[in-house]
């Protein structure tokens, strides 16, 4: 419960907790109270002045307060702090190399934009002016993104509707392309790509895929249950959210890897920091990124591992000084 909850206005507050009981029904008075930060005697004006103003406001057999189904607020008016949140979340899905992801997100960026009073659009256009969002892998993903059009969306509707997948899957440490069966139990977008999580008949158990991996694809009409009890989130954390298949081991002197630990684009598994050196183990599939940032650091950086960074590293070293001779 922040402050900006116990600042609201009681009519910010009304269409927040319109908004509220309609994605959240059969919520107690208390559960309200704590919410808002207000007094359950508060709380029950506010249900009544929603009442009186036409709200269809019922009390659950179940206990608690919901909405009728089909009940609509009037247009949606946001603020210019609202406004700006819901733009820049369009402009970065409007970066990501899924060609769909970023025709909907100009759509949706364009409807909010033309319902906006004039004032939150002079604002908005000035921060997009002063805002940056340039993910490093965007460039290089364009070209590859025009042959995986519309495999997100796919693999969104497999997720939500439990539809099992066909598809050819290329695994990057065999060099090879595998054919796999799986249920989609949902999408994980990391430091720099999408991955679906989903339990491989092949393999017998919940493994990751990364969608840039997936050569081909086909959506199944037959369903699947998802396993008992599993949660997406609890599932990412007992594994450390560690979705990447390469271990990356970096040695830094200690002053540098004080400014260094910052970039890193990954949680770590393991750091070791003594006098002389500090040590950073973490996991990471695109070298070619962390070579583009370790050039940075010169020769206060020692890739211990793999020798695959070790040599990207090493090239992109050469290129530079090619490009500067």
């Amino acid at each position: 419960m922040g402050n900006e909850e116990r600042r609201m206005n009681r009519t910010e507050r009304l269409f927040a907790l319109v908004l509220l009981l309609q994605n959240k029904p059969n919520m107690s008075s208390r559960d309200l109270a704590e919410h808002f930060g207000v007094s359950r005697r508060t709380v029950f004006r506010d249900l009544r002045a929603l009442t009186e103003s036409g709200v269809p406001l019922t009390y659950a057999d179940e206990g608690g307060y919901e909405i009728l189904e089909g009940y609509q607020l009037p247009p949606l008016m946001l603020t210019a702090r609202e406004a700006a949140t819901l733009l820049m979340g369009t402009e970065f899905m409007k970066l990501q190399s899924e060609a769909s992801l970023r025709a909907d997100a100009d759509q949706v960026g364009l409807k909010i934009r033309s319902v906006l009073p004039r004032e939150v659009k002079d604002y908005i256009d000035s921060l997009r002016e002063k805002t940056v969002l340039d993910p490093y892998w965007i460039h290089a993903a364009q070209e590859e993104a025009k042959a995986d059009e519309g495999r997100w969306y796919r693999l969104s509707e497999a997720v939500a509707r439990e539809r099992k997948v066909i598809m050819e899957y290329f695994v990057g440490s065999r060099g090879e392309s595998t054919r796999r069966t799986v249920d989609p139990l949902g999408l994980v977008y990391y430091v720099d790509h999408w991955n679906l999580i989903a339990f491989d008949h092949l393999r017998g158990e919940v493994r990751n895929f990364r969608l840039d991996r997936i050569e081909t694809m086909h959506v199944l009409a037959e369903g699947f249950t998802r396993p008992e009890g599993f949660d997406l989130v609890r599932h990412l954390e007992a594994r450390g959210v560690r979705q990447s298949s390469t271990e990356i081991v970096l040695q830094f002197s200690p002053e540098v890897y004080r400014r260094a630990k910052q970039g890193i684009p990954a949680r770590l598994d393991e750091e070791t920091v003594t006098v002389d050196a500090a040590t950073a183990t973490f996991r990471f599939d695109n070298l070619e990124y962390v070579a583009a940032w370790l050039i940075r650091f010169g020769t206060e950086v020692n890739v211990v591992k793999p020798p695959e960074l070790r040599q990207a590293l090493a090239d992109l070293a050469m290129r530079v000084a090619d490009a500067n001779r």
